[in-house]
């Protein structure tokens, strides 16, 4: 809020992210649009509710992107890295068959936050490559990019991945404002060649 504060005083926009977590899972036949009523299940979904909340209501010029399940070459601490690194020493690799989501490539992220800013747009936004998958068929789709043996997903209950905190079945972000991040296909090929 601080940070919000000081972006109205000084007449600078201020761009922070969220994150699929802020919805329970509960929306079926789409993903979840700008629009749709946020209702958490864990203490980040709502912290990150909440911060949406404040800074929303500030007199800044806030740009809020919901996003998730980053990826990047560059980050070595991501889904798709461990997967394709599992992949690469011919290990078994666990990922949840009952968690579907819409994994963003972190080079798309920027390049769309930034030109949301430039164009000063405000509100809530929803970046995410296209597409909703399962985590298991997100490994697939590393496998597959990377040339590596998509058998060695094993498919498992999120249940069995020791999750600490409860997480929405369901969280695939798609947007009624504007689609500006290309297909998640496209960021695997772009991931795979880095």
């Amino acid at each position: 809020m601080a940070l919000a504060r000081a972006c109205a005083r000084y007449g600078v926009p201020l761009a922070t992210f969220s994150s699929d977590l802020v919805f329970d899972g509960a929306l079926s036949g789409r993903g979840y649009q700008e629009q749709d009523a946020t209702a958490p299940l864990n203490v980040y979904g709502e912290s990150k509710a909440e911060a949406e909340r404040l800074v929303l209501a500030s007199d800044a010029e806030v740009l809020v992107i919901r996003t998730a399940a980053f990826f990047s070459p560059y980050d070595r601490h991501n889904f798709a890295v461990h997967a394709a690194g599992a992949l690469r020493e011919r290990r078994s690799f666990a990922a949840a068959e009952d968690s579907v989501v819409s994994p963003t490539y972190v080079p798309d992220l920027v390049d769309a936050t930034l030109d949301l800013l430039i164009d000063g747009e405000t509100g809530v936004w929803h970046l995410a490559n296209a597409g909703a998958v399962s985590w298991a068929d997100f490994g697939r789709m590393v496998a597959g990019a990377t040339g590596l043996d998509e058998s060695l997903i094993e498919s498992v209950p999120g249940a069995q991945l020791g999750w600490r905190a409860a997480r929405p079945r369901h969280a695939a972000l798609d947007t009624a404002r504007a689609r500006l991040m290309p297909s998640l296909e496209s960021a695997l090929e772009r991931f795979a060649a880095t």
